[in-house]
């Protein structure tokens, strides 16, 4: 996060924005500063990606299913704008550590140990390494004990669009991220790569909720794609993973998704026109 806020003070914050005397790298000036490109951040991404996916992949027919709710689109915008402001408190706080230089993030190729392909391997063990957290922390917002207060939020749309994607409870949403923030504390990762990386999580989180079923017949069951998503919606106690399958095989929860055994949402408009 420490290139983002570098090229803000460069372009914008220092010539505009601060006074001249505020120096760049004081606290105060770089949480305020976090704070505000964080939000500003996740909301064009949130906007800008779930736009694109509503109206070019998102069918659309869906809307005509039962459990599709009234305003639903309109619901689920409103509640995640009004929770991104809090998920990002905590958030900034650890991209304030990372600014400070508390993490393993480093600038250059050749600090990688491994040169380019430790890069390529620390694409991978982040995919694996935040699928395990996000499994293990999704599951256990499931529990009795902190579903009702944190999760149910996010389950009131059975038939999701893109938009709900970030429509969490704050202490849901940034639980949730929370995998991605740790890893780089963690593990060496370069900062372009981990800014890459975040872009692609945020997406992903968007393109699980798209309805868009499809998915390589070799991968159906090792990707954990929009079709294992809206049944983890639907029933609740299956597929919680966020990349792959894994952990929910390895933790008793796989679901093989009704979509691909002709039950899923498209099936049952399909019958209710036939009717």
């Amino acid at each position: 996060m420490d290139l983002v806020l570098e090229a803000a003070d460069r372009h914008l914050l220092t010539p505009y924005v601060y006074p001249a005397g505020w120096p760049e790298g004081e606290p105060c000036r770089q949480l305020l500063s976090l704070f505000v490109i964080t939000n500003l951040g996740a909301l064009a991404l949130y906007l800008f990606f779930g736009t694109l996916s509503y109206y070019f992949i998102f069918d659309h027919e869906l809307k005509k299913h039962p459990q599709f709710l009234e305003n639903q689109v309109s619901r689920e915008i409103s509640y995640a704008v009004r929770s991104l402001p809090w998920i990002s408190v905590p958030t900034v706080a650890l991209f304030f550590a990372e600014v400070r230089g508390y993490s393993k993030l480093y600038d250059n190729i050749e600090d990688s140990p491994y040169g380019w392909s430790g890069v390529f391997l620390s694409m991978l063990s982040f995919l694996f390494f935040t699928d395990m957290g996000i499994y293990w922390i999704h599951r256990g917002l499931h529990h009795k004990l902190f579903y009702k207060r944190f999760h149910k939020p996010h389950h009131l749309w059975k038939i999701a669009t893109p938009f709900a994607s970030h429509a969490f409870h704050p202490v849901d949403g940034f639980m949730q991220s929370l995998p991605y923030h740790v890893y780089p504390f963690l593990f060496p990762l370069h900062k372009v790569t981990y800014l890459g990386l975040y872009i692609f999580v945020n997406v992903w989180t968007i393109s699980i909720h798209d309805g868009d079923y499809r998915v390589p017949r070799l991968l159906r069951h090792v990707i954990n794609g929009s079709a294992h998503h809206t049944d983890h919606h639907l029933y609740f106690d299956y597929n919680y993973g966020q990349y792959f399958t894994l952990w929910d095989k390895i933790g008793g929860s796989y679901k093989s998704p009704t979509s691909f055994e002709g039950k899923g949402p498209h099936d049952y408009l399909r019958k209710l026109r036939e009717k």
